[in-house]
């Protein structure tokens, strides 16, 4: 017996075993496992549409503040809320965007992680500026 005949030999009789180990070690089925990892995501998921659906709806809210004080100010201050508010909007509508995408099953995870930091940055951004 070669060399090579006995590596691939000794590599599938090692792969043999540790898949049997691994089938009489598992706590739950294959079946059982895919099904638990399905239902942790599906939940994460739903978890970040809910954070995404607040921050959208907080969002809005400065958003309507903001634009009450863009009348009132005649300042610096009026070209820097503005432009805040440009950016609380522009992350407000990618959010909705999003939150439609999420609804009809579109979204990806990645998709939705994104959009979570660029509204929270958004939100803070204005509510810090709203409290000058």
């Amino acid at each position: 017996m070669s060399k090579k005949s006995k590596f691939t030999l000794g590599t599938l009789t090692a792969a043999g075993v540790g898949y049997l180990a691994g089938l009489l070690t598992a706590p739950k089925s294959g079946k059982q496992t895919r099904k638990d990892i399905a239902k942790s995501a599906s939940k994460a998921k739903v978890e970040g549409e809910k954070q995404l659906k607040k921050l959208y709806s907080e969002l809005n809210d400065l958003v309507a503040d903001g634009e009450k004080r863009v009348a009132a100010a005649k300042t610096k201050a009026n070209t820097e809320l503005k432009k805040a508010l440009a950016n609380a909007k522009k992350s407000q509508e990618k959010a909705k965007l999003l939150l439609s995408a999420l609804h009809d099953g579109d979204a990806e995870d990645p998709e939705l992680k994104a959009a979570l930091a660029d509204v929270k940055k958004a939100r803070d951004d204005l509510k810090k500026f709203l409290k000058k």
